[in-house]
């Protein structure tokens, strides 16, 4: 449970090159974000799945030269990530496609963004664990 102090924010920016190889730097800091909100193995290894799927689709149509922003919010159980980055012509989302398809089995929630000189996937990932549980930690 996220126990910064009262009133504290719950609230993380990252902002990265686009380029693939600092995928990896988010996937660690999702993992230990959700460590703090006290999920579950399973839970932070899909949200590692799934935060892979959201860096391929948001860096495919990022202009040359762009940052990935990606903003997390971290509620009791809950931890929602919206990466979005510049894209001068961002091609409409394939909702077909296997990485979609994955994205939207991993997650509580998901969608995309994609208009002119912006695309943004956000997605949301509850705990498996009961929220009750998670508050009564006492941590």
């Amino acid at each position: 449970m996220i126990t910064s102090g009262v009133g504290a924010r719950s609230d993380v920016e990252l902002r990265l090159p686009a380029d693939g190889a600092y995928a990896a730097v988010l996937r660690t800091l999702t993992a230990g974000l959700a460590a703090r909100l006290d999920f579950t193995m399973d839970d932070i290894e899909d949200l590692r799945i799934a935060v892979s799927e959201v860096a391929a689709m948001v860096l495919d149509e990022a202009d040359a030269g762009a940052d990935l922003v990606c903003r997390f919010r971290l509620e009791p159980g809950e931890l929602r990530l919206d990466c979005s980055t510049t894209a001068a012509d961002p091609a409409r989302p394939d909702y077909d496609s296997f990485g979609w398809q994955v994205l939207t089995t991993l997650t509580t929630d998901a969608s995309v963004e994609a208009a002119p000189g912006t695309y943004a996937v956000r997605i949301a990932l509850r705990s498996s664990l009961d929220p009750a549980v998670i508050d009564g930690a006492g941590l």
